[in-house]
């Protein structure tokens, strides 16, 4: 689903799925770009030697990494809300890391519309965000994403 919507379709879509993303792949590298802007660098993100002794058995992504490429996922699929100009992040509720994901591994999300309220003009808009890691039944991450969207 990737066409514009109307307000009264995007309200008739509330509680239904709206889509699955195409899997993304975290490699070391890019997790150690993210430990750098972040000054995170916990062993068991940077330190491929050491944190394969860990209970993980090698490095794993970041749970913000996870949470931070929400958009990115989301942005071939969703769809967009005729009339629209601009979108913000109004943030998350209930954001819970449940699986780690393992460095080279795949991740995608999985998105339903929770809520759609429209209040002066703008539409705020809750969507639960699974984020899958391929070949594990748990999901790396679930949130509730907040997004404002302004006329």
């Amino acid at each position: 689903m990737s066409e514009n919507l109307t307000r009264e379709e995007l309200f008739g879509l509330v509680g239904q799925e709206l889509g699955t993303s195409d899997w993304f792949q975290f490699d070391q590298d890019r997790i150690n770009k993210f430990a750098d802007v972040t000054e995170d660098r916990q062993f068991i993100h940077v330190d491929p030697a050491r944190a394969a002794d860990s209970p993980f058995g090698g490095t794993i992504v970041h749970g913000m990494l996870t949470l931070s490429l929400i958009v990115h996922l989301c942005e071939n699929f969703v769809p967009a809300i005729e009339g629209v100009r601009m979108v913000i992040n109004y943030g998350f509720d209930r954001v819970r890391f449940a699986t780690p994901v393992k460095a080279d591994g795949r991740v995608r999300a999985v998105v339903m519309l929770k809520d759609a309220k429209e209040r002066s003009g703008q539409i705020l808009v809750k969507a639960k965000i699974t984020i899958e890691v391929e070949g594990k039944s748990k999901p790396a991450l679930v949130a509730e994403w907040l997004t404002m969207h302004f006329s």
